[in-house]
């Protein structure tokens, strides 16, 4: 499962947001810390907060907090903001047998990636980066 730009930054946003949930960050701190474009940012912080994941305040001292309960929040839950998430199957198009069978372990690996996004929660990814960052 390849994943688009903006889903990549939804997830790098949350997790910078859940680190520090009484923090309001604007889409001018996030941006800098990943080289984006704070415009293109924003867009997807609306769609976080659209989706009550985030909060946000306007005027001084504003920006985005972290809102969502980290404990039961997937990382699939984010991603299927911004993917098309649906069942995995084997395309029409598969001309051979070998085509076929590699449709169907694309699907498999599709599946099995569904299923760990599904499986991990904002927090065990803190606990993850926290580890890593030692």
């Amino acid at each position: 499962m390849r994943l688009q730009e903006n889903t990549r930054l939804a997830l790098y946003s949350v997790l910078e947001f859940a680190a520090q949930p009484g923090r309001r960050l604007s889409a001018a701190e996030i941006a800098s810390r990943y080289d984006v474009s704070p415009h293109h940012l924003a867009k997807v912080l609306k769609r976080l907060r659209r989706a009550g994941i985030l909060a946000a305040a306007r005027g001084a001292g504003g920006g985005y907090r972290f809102v969502a309960n980290p404990k039961r929040i997937t990382l699939l839950e984010v991603i299927s903001l911004f993917e098309r998430i649906g069942p995995a199957r084997v395309g029409p198009g598969a001309r051979n047998a070998v085509e076929r069978a590699l449709e169907q372990v694309l699907a498999e690996i599709d599946e099995t990636a569904k299923a760990t996004f599904g499986s991990l929660t904002v927090n065990t990814m803190l606990k993850l980066v926290g580890r890593r960052a030692l």
